[in-house]
């Protein structure tokens, strides 16, 4: 089957190691009958894949590797499905003695054809919901579902920064939260960026940095070294700080007399459970609400896709279709 895959990994130039071609077809591992085969009908692109490229969390004896965590497919009982990414976090089909991984770092990931992944991890998708925006959703969107409605327990009418207004997660999280009525501010330093924002429901955009008109419950923290001093300024005295990235780096000043003066909170996100999946698509089905898709390519496009997202050029989800 045709795959994009990591054959090498390079942490200075990351796509160098990127190849598309024919792998071998997709297939439940030796002796776990409870997986299950989904033919792709649309991937969607995370930065995961970026630094699955660098070599980080994927090791030489891994490769070659099949990149990708997200997918929408059908599986051969015509069920049309959408993956849920996170690998035995819960202990169904690799059993409760495996740790937690993301499809493409233990198992061959969903850029290509085909996928196997336990049976267990498969959601109904909404019909309502096309391949595309349904393959947007597994790993950003429900990143940002996890960080404004569990781990920051926002509510309508209280406000919430978003940093970096292009990334995955950022759009997703600017949506989600005007759509549940939350006040969102969001930065960017592309204007042209930030008028994108107001257009997906952001109340207010600014350049990273500028003060905002009032601190605000929550910060979505997904840049790092970047933007760290700002949202720990805007933050209001109790409120939480929710972390789950750092693409400009991790090594911030912690600003850890802040952190205790005003006691915040700081918390960390790395994806969402199944559950909140699934509680994440009816509310998508039943609000209307759809992910923001900046482009869509083929799977033999697949390199200029990820260079598209590693120039930081894009806004919303890059699709990918078989």
């Amino acid at each position: 089957m045709l795959a994009a895959y990591a054959a090498r990994t390079d942490a200075d130039d990351p796509l160098s190691g990127l190849e598309v071609g024919e792998v071998p077809d997709a297939a439940p591992p030796a002796g776990r009958p409870d997986w299950t085969v989904v033919d792709v009908r649309a991937a969607s692109l995370n930065h995961h894949d970026l630094w699955s490229l660098r070599g980080v969390g994927l090791p030489d004896d891994a490769l070659p590797m099949v990149l990708g965590t997200d997918a929408a497919g059908v599986t051969p009982d015509g069920r049309e499905v959408v993956v849920h990414g996170v690998i035995g976090g819960e202990g169904h089909g690799v059993g409760p003695g495996e740790r937690r991984s993301l499809l493409s770092e233990r198992y061959p990931g969903t850029l290509a054809e085909r996928v196997a992944v336990p049976t267990w991890n498969l959601v109904d998708k909404p019909a309502e919901l096309t391949f595309a925006e349904a393959a947007c959703l597994p790993t950003a969107w429900l990143t940002a579902y996890r960080m404004l409605f569990t781990s920051a327990a926002l509510r309508p009418g209280d406000r919430v920064l978003v940093q970096g207004v292009g990334g995955g997660v950022a759009s997703a999280a600017i949506t989600l939260g005007a759509t549940a009525g939350i006040e969102v501010v969001a930065t960017s330093r592309d204007a042209h960026k930030r008028e994108r924002a107001l257009g997906m429901g952001a109340a207010h955009a600014v350049a990273p940095g500028d003060r905002l008109p009032f601190r605000v419950d929550a910060v979505v923290e997904t840049v790092g070294a970047a933007t760290w001093a700002h949202s720990m300024r805007s933050v209001r005295p109790g409120g939480t700080v929710v972390v789950a990235g750092a693409t400009s780096g991790d090594q911030p000043g912690a600003e850890l007399t802040r952190v205790f003066f005003t006691e915040v909170r700081v918390q960390g996100v790395t994806m969402g459970t199944r559950a909140e999946l699934e509680a994440l698509l009816r509310f998508c089905a039943r609000t209307g609400l759809r992910p923001t898709i900046d482009s869509t390519w083929s799977l033999a496009d697949a390199p200029r896709a990820l260079a598209r997202m590693a120039a930081g050029e894009h806004v919303g989800k890059i699709v990918v279709t078989p």
